[in-house]
């Protein structure tokens, strides 16, 4: 009986002292791959920052901001998102932005207007519908 409530305490004082890991952490999908080809668009499309900067500052203050202000931003933010593309792609084997393969740059965050996505943005008109519906499914 001493032996056994004994037993019991020690497993109880052991299970309590226990630490759990994390099967899936927060940061599992940054690795040095992501980092990699984040840098490698970066440098390959970084260019579509001075069209997509030049087109927000048109839509904000009109085509006198845009064809001033949006060149120089356009300029600034492609200097910038080619740069931290370089940086990527030479220190992708090392988690350089506080112990992780986090992006080096400020992120967008939606009511300010100066931080960068992960990736380069896209030119053009995407869509994410499907051009058939599925009435004309049995033509």
């Amino acid at each position: 009986m001493k032996t056994t409530s004994l037993l019991s305490l020690t497993l109880t004082v052991l299970a309590g002292t226990a630490m759990a890991d994390i099967q899936d952490p927060p940061m599992n999908d940054q690795g040095p791959l992501r980092k990699l080809s984040r840098g490698v668009s970066n440098v390959l499309f970084g260019g579509t920052e001075f069209f997509v900067s030049m087109d927000q500052i048109n839509t904000r203050h009109g085509n006198s901001g845009e064809w001033s202000y949006g060149i120089l931003r356009g300029v600034d933010r492609t200097a910038k998102r080619i740069t931290a593309g370089v940086y990527e792609i030479f220190t992708f084997p090392f988690p350089t932005t506080k112990l992780s393969y986090r992006p080096p740059y400020k992120s967008n965050i939606p009511w300010i207007h100066s931080g960068f996505e992960e990736f380069p943005p896209e030119l053009g008109w995407n869509t994410r519908r499907r051009y058939t519906t599925s009435s004309f499914a049995g033509w």
